[in-house]
């Protein structure tokens, strides 16, 4: 039986847009929106976003960063906020718009309508703190999600995977503290925003449920297969989640020039067959994926394709993991060891 795929784009995530050169910008998916809907628009179902309304954000950020934001919008600098996050007329409102797309798909995901779900959105995300935006991020949109799901559906065991070059600060702060969301963050160790050291592991009770992978420039395909294929076939086997949500960022790409990692389109591919077997085994298909990054909009269109066509693909029952020594050094002192058995 073929596989129910939702995809979610709005013309209105352009709207979102300054004068000056910023990396994340409207041209990383005006194309590519068009491109997915004629391409996977019979096969697929198109869905459409709503906005988030407040208590549903207030339940990552705080209030007063709300207010923060309305306020810094309506100042002639678009940058009088964050030097990397900027703000103009329509910022808040499209941010509300792709929190509420990853919940509409969230809930048609939940009503079985769809097995997984795409969220092709802008602003991005992860670097969103609580009390904070930053790093071209908003609203925390995949933390809105799992908390979205936490109160609405009363799931208690999230899995959060972040594949992003960069670590997801904001979506790791959010539930440093909590068993009920598992985060697991794969990242280039050194850069911004200089954090997801290996020994941040979470504290009280959810010491143990952070997971990060930090890794060196020059890893690619092998290393972070590897890496990712020990660990969460271990982890999904333990945790048992009730979903597994995804950080889909796509600058750690060999052709993006803002990270030096060396990842290929056929990764993107892979990874989500993989994640599409891990969902089968532990949570009977649910699967939502959240674009984060991804400034090359050349590479970040062939893997967003390469996504694509993955998640149509029948599902594999078993996907080989090769050995790599270099990847294996990492694991060989990582503390997850001391909350998960690695098989």
């Amino acid at each position: 039986m073929n596989s129910k795929v939702g995809f979610l784009v709005d013309d209105r995530y352009l709207d979102h847009a300054i004068l000056r050169h910023s990396p994340e910008n409207p041209e990383r998916i005006r194309k590519l929106a068009s491109i997915v809907r004629e391409r996977y628009g019979n096969k697929c179902l198109p869905c459409q976003p709503r906005a988030a309304v407040a208590a549903e954000i207030e339940a990552v950020h705080s209030s007063f960063y709300l207010q923060q934001l309305r306020e810094h919008i309506v100042r002639s600098d678009p940058y009088s906020y964050d030097r990397d996050t900027y703000l103009m007329e329509h910022s808040f409102y499209v941010a509300e718009l792709a929190a509420g797309g990853c919940l509409e798909l969230a809930d048609q995901i939940m009503a079985r309508d769809i097995d997984y779900g795409f969220a092709m959105i802008r602003p991005p995300g992860h670097h969103a703190e609580p009390g904070r935006g930053m790093g071209f991020c908003v609203f925390n949109n995949v933390s809105i999600a799992a908390q979205y799901l936490r109160r609405q559906y009363s799931l208690n065991r999230i899995l959060i995977l972040d594949f992003d070059a960069h670590h997801g600060n904001g979506t790791q702060e959010v539930f440093y503290d909590t068993d009920e969301v598992l985060f697991i963050s794969v990242h280039q160790r050194g850069i911004f925003p200089f954090s997801g050291e290996m020994t941040e592991v979470g504290t009280g009770r959810g010491e143990g449920y952070t997971i990060n992978i930090p890794v060196f420039p020059q890893f690619g395909d092998a290393e972070y297969t590897f890496l990712l294929g020990r660990i969460l076939q271990s982890v999904v086997e333990q945790y048992l989640p009730q979903i597994i949500l995804v950080s889909a960022g796509y600058d750690a790409h060999r052709d993006d020039t803002i990270s030096g990692t060396l990842l290929t389109t056929e990764w993107y591919g892979l990874i989500t067959r993989m994640l599409k077997q891990y969902a089968h085994e532990a949570c009977g298909d649910r699967l939502l994926m959240v674009l984060e990054g991804g400034y090359n909009p050349v590479s970040l269109e062939a893997s967003v394709l390469a996504t694509f066509d993955s998640l149509l693909q029948p599902r594999q029952n078993k996907i080989g993991v090769f050995f790599s020594e270099r990847a294996n050094q990492l694991l060989k002192n990582h503390p997850l060891r001391n909350y998960w058995t690695l098989t």
